[in-house]
């Protein structure tokens, strides 16, 4: 054989694996979450969390050698365009994992429908609280925050504390609402509280106007809101503008920061807001303190330093770990495994604890107020 032939072969060889090489050298993270609509300050701000803290892997080498890549799809929060986009991402993609899904409905229908249990993806850091997405096990969710039914108690617990007794609830008309909508309502008969009033709005809109009027008309001391930040904003700025004087606390699907950007701050003073991931602002933890130093290093454009981008990072870190623990060349079999075996790990002062029958990693809770600068405050 010519020395002419040898060298096209070498080079055809070559050409041939290049792929193979460059996929190894590469794992490929997911996520389907809304980054339009009502909702794309939210998937928006838990995607860069996760990418920042991969952002922070890749400098340092990678795990094992293997950068991680993020891959993005906007689903505008609509349950449909969930199904179907993460149908194409596993397909097109073949992420080894998904990281930041948005949604109870949205979540609950890639589970009723097979496809993650179809393609056996571990799933880390989805965006609910819901029971119906805790227990039973789903084999593939790895839960970062703790459940609504904990958010409500929380908040109860603290109004039964200060003599609070009529109580309302607003709720978004879906899967989201209704189990938080539950949790709040057992949780206040629990503690011997009235249920004043309970009103819904249509997921995926503002349209309060009716809960607001319900609600008013009850005149509760206290509200709990089981809604999603652009609604929260709306029903905080009619309530107030209603004449509604009520405590108002929401759960933590409410961005406070972003309320204040919507209505000001003049009308989200008081606000309520359950938090399942720490101060970001804050020092006192190595989590937090590692935010503060990646956001100022890797300086994602149009994203502030929020709850919700501490809540990526920590759903990003939490995976990046069971990658670790699941060695050279990981399966999604093996990275589930490493994750149920993740027991009691530290992420930062914040400790995160898996078993194959426990995939309910959080449970920590705080309860933060707005200010009258905006500001949030424990």
């Amino acid at each position: 054989m010519s020395r002419h032939i040898l060298r096209r072969c070498a080079a055809v060889l070559s050409f041939a694996i290049l792929p193979a090489a460059v996929g190894a050298a590469t794992l490929v993270i997911g996520q389907v979450a809304p980054y339009s609509g009502p909702l794309a300050p939210t998937g928006s701000h838990v995607g860069a969390g996760a990418q920042l803290y991969f952002d922070r892997v890749n400098a340092a080498g990678g795990i094992h050698g293997a950068r991680i890549r993020l891959v993005t799809k906007d689903d505008g929060y609509k349950v449909p365009e969930t199904v179907k986009l993460t149908r194409e991402l596993i397909k097109e993609a073949a992420p080894i994992a998904l990281v930041g899904m948005v949604g109870t409905g949205n979540v609950e229908a890639l589970v009723k429908e097979g496809v993650l249990a179809d393609a056996d993806i571990p799933v880390v850091g989805i965006r609910s609280g819901a029971l119906s997405l805790v227990s039973p096990v789903v084999p593939q969710l790895f839960h970062t925050r703790a459940s609504y039914a904990a958010e409500g108690e929380k908040i109860v617990q603290q109004l039964a504390v200060t003599g609070v007794r009529r109580v309302a609830v607003l709720y978004q008309d879906d899967p989201f609402g209704l189990d938080g909508l539950a949790g709040a309502e057992k949780s206040i008969e629990r503690h011997g509280l009235q249920l004043a009033a309970k009103a819904a709005y249509e997921k995926n809109t503002t349209k309060v106007e009716a809960a607001v009027a319900a609600i008013a008309a009850a005149k509760p001391q206290a509200v709990i809101m089981v809604s999603n930040t652009a609604a929260s904003a709306e029903f905080v700025k009619q309530s107030r503008a209603a004449g509604n004087d009520a405590q108002l606390l929401a759960l933590s699907v409410t961005d406070g920061p972003q309320v204040v950007k919507r209505i000001g701050k003049e009308a989200a003073h008081g606000l309520g807001v359950v938090q399942v991931v720490p101060d970001p602002a804050s020092r006192a933890l190595p989590i937090t303190r590692d935010l503060q130093d990646d956001y100022k290093r890797f300086a994602p454009k149009g994203i502030e330093l929020n709850h919700t981008l501490l809540e990526g990072y920590l759903a990003g870190k939490v995976l990046a770990e069971g990658l670790k623990r699941a060695g050279p060349n990981p399966t999604r079999k093996k990275l589930r495994e490493a994750l149920e075996a993740m027991r009691d790990y530290d992420a930062g002062g914040l400790f995160i604890r898996f078993s194959p029958s426990s995939h309910s990693g959080s449970e920590f809770l705080d309860i933060t107020i707005l200010n009258k600068e905006g500001k949030v405050l424990r």
